[in-house]
């Protein structure tokens, strides 16, 4: 009975000869697996010992046998046969057992040896094999580096090594590098997510982070510590001769525009709508214009904000109470009896302002049936009531008082920490009313003359049920308006900073600030894209706050609304979820949830319907 040695697609085997013609062999495996195999495929032949103990006595003495001196011993720049190579190393003529083990040991070495034709091997060349071994040295090292860090992060600990590769790490990782391959590992083994594993060890603050930090990383970068601010040289600017007031938030840090009355004569007042001008501090070819082309709009979300320009240049330009600013104001002469506007003036002027009203503070004094006292003083009470009336004066002119105002919550969140409040706030309150519809005059009013002009601008069109912006004036249907830019938030929104540039050159009767049409077009659609992920963002922001609500306060039930197709508005906050058997419910449908999981990472909450009433939507 003989036995061979014999290669299968590239893998070493054993079998005994139980049949044998001109070109094949059948052959018996240690294993009892009987195949046929050509002659051309055998490497040698043996009649002792059995194939099994062959195989184990190669193995153990393959290991003993020195890589490096079988690779010293090969025949340079020429192919040979393994038994060849072990009569060479071994210096006499090897047994069976020799053989096989030379053979074990060049097939596990392939960067030593490269195998050729059956049998066949030919010696790396040494650079060759200095370079693979080089980078079997750093895989060693680096899967090393590997459990290093693996036990490292299960015990809370994250090395620095990781550290240096945020954020690209947690939100544009290189899956080919070892940062990743390491905490995706880590992943895998606690069954967090590669952003709850740092959060454990520290090295980001939680949730909150992670989103905002994802956010940042996307969209913006750094302000550039290049970017010069010289002040633009300082003209003589008219000082108005009346203290100016501002209507904002609690939190509103860039305060964009103040208003100001004054009596003219015994029939009409002077109504002065104050624009901050940032756009007399730095031109449309500044670095500072360039950063805020990089941001195009300040970005809110709930416990902060990421201004379109940096501090130093709204420290200068916001108008603050107690500060004398340059604006660019519109002034409106008022007839007293018909509010109606006889005369619009617009020039750059300095002002003084003399209050920020907080509208927190208003409204918890405002009376909406006296418009004035409700137990205690309003600060500009006479003031606000002229404006006020003012403001229906021009919705009415307009056609905006015709039209049904539907009946919206926006909603106040105050974050102090990790704590957060929330508050519903009915749309379109009075004094949101007033400030809005002196904005729109101010901005229908300036639009106008940049289109009588005929100079360039960003202008906000509505028309077939889309709302953007564009370098050709059109109608704003929604307003119900011929031409319509927005000019008063030149701090926060970058088409408003383009429309003032050209504005302060209109008013001075200058050449116009900006003519390139195609390349405004082109900032056009980057502002769009921009404000409208900005946007997504703070609603998504809005939507973790509100979980983190339900979660501060330990709600476990609470009521909700059918919308549509599953989905459910929970009673007194910002949230949408959808909800198992839901969508078999009508639109309308009042229904109790019990609130089963909250996942701030990935800002879901899972519910469950426990009751339910139909009701009728208002």
């Amino acid at each position: 009975m003989g036995y061979v040695v014999y290669e299968d697609g590239g893998e070493i085997r054993f079998g005994t000869v139980l049949a044998e013609s001109d070109s094949t062999l059948q052959v018996e495996a240690p294993h009892g697996k009987r195949s046929k195999i050509k002659s051309a495929g055998v490497l040698l032949r043996f009649t002792q010992p059995e194939p099994k103990v062959l195989m184990q006595e190669a193995e153990v003495l393959q290991k003993t046998i020195d890589v490096d001196l079988l690779w010293s011993a090969c025949p340079p720049e020429s192919e040979w046969h393994f038994s060849a190579l072990a009569r060479e190393y071994q210096g006499h003529e090897p047994s069976v057992l020799e053989q096989v083990a030379v053979l074990f040991r060049l097939q596990a070495a392939p960067i030593y040896f490269h195998r050729r034709q059956r049998g066949h091997f030919r010696m790396a060349a040494p650079e060759t094999l200095k370079a693979a071994l080089a980078g079997l040295e750093r895989r060693r090292l680096q899967d090393q580096q590997k459990a290093e860090a693996l036990e490292a992060l299960a015990a809370g600990r994250c090395p620095d090594w990781l550290v240096h590769e945020l954020p690209a790490l947690l939100y544009r990782p290189d899956k080919n590098t070892l940062a990743y391959k390491t905490l995706e590992a880590a992943s895998s083994a606690l069954k967090r997510s590669p952003a709850q594993v740092l959060a454990q060890c520290g090295v980001i603050g939680g949730s909150r982070a992670w989103h905002e930090g994802r956010f940042e990383f996307e969209y913006f970068g750094p302000w550039s510590t290049d970017a010069d601010f010289p002040a633009m040289e300082e003209q003589d600017w008219p000082c108005y001769e009346v203290s100016a007031f501002s209507i904002d938030d609690a939190f509103t840090t860039e305060i964009d525009d103040a208003f100001s009355i004054r009596e003219v004569d015994a029939a009409h007042w002077e109504v002065g709508i104050h624009i901050a001008a940032p756009g007399l501090q730095f031109g449309p070819d500044s670095a500072m214009a360039e950063q805020a082309r990089a941001r195009l709009s300040t970005v809110y979300m709930p416990g902060r904000k990421i201004s379109m320009l940096p501090e130093r240049v709204i420290a200068r330009c916001s108008l603050d109470e107690g500060q004398v600013r340059p604006t660019l104001s519109l002034l409106l002469r008022v007839h007293k009896e018909t509010l109606a506007v006889v005369e619009r003036r617009s020039l750059i002027q300095r002002v003084r302002i003399g209050a920020n009203l907080r509208l927190h503070e208003l409204e918890a004094r405002w009376d909406e049936e006296a418009l004035g006292l409700g137990g205690q003083e309003i600060p500009h009470l006479a003031d606000l009531r002229i404006l006020r009336a003012l403001a229906e004066r021009l919705a009415e002119a307009r056609g905006a008082r015709d039209r049904p105002t539907p009946q919206y919550h926006d909603y106040s969140f105050v974050v102090e920490g990790e704590h957060v409040d929330i508050q519903p706030r009915p749309r379109g309150a009075p004094l949101d009313e007033l400030v809005a519809e002196l904005m729109i005059e101010v901005n229908r009013h300036w639009a106008g003359q940049l289109v009588e002009a005929g100079w360039l601008g960003l202008f906000r069109v509505q028309g077939q049920g889309r709302t953007g912006m564009s370098v050709d004036p059109a109608p704003h249907m929604g307003l119900g308006l011929n031409h319509y830019a927005w000019c008063s938030s030149p701090l926060r929104r970058y088409p408003d900073l383009v429309n003032q540039w050209q504005l302060i050159r209109l008013f001075q009767q200058q050449d116009p600030a900006v003519t390139d049409r195609v390349r405004l077009r082109e900032e056009s659609l980057s502002f769009e894209r921009a404000y409208e992920a900005y946007q997504d963002f703070q609603r998504q922001m809005e939507r973790y706050w509100s979980l983190r609500w339900l979660e501060q306060e330990a709600v476990t039930t609470c009521r909700a609304r059918l919308l549509r197709e599953g989905a459910v508005r929970i009673e007194g906050l910002p949230l949408v979820v959808k909800i198992p058997g839901a969508a078999a419910l009508d639109a309308g449908t009042d229904v109790q949830l019990a609130i089963r999981s909250i996942d701030l990472w990935a800002i879901e909450l899972q519910g469950e319907l426990l009751s339910m009433e139909p009701t009728v939507i208002p």
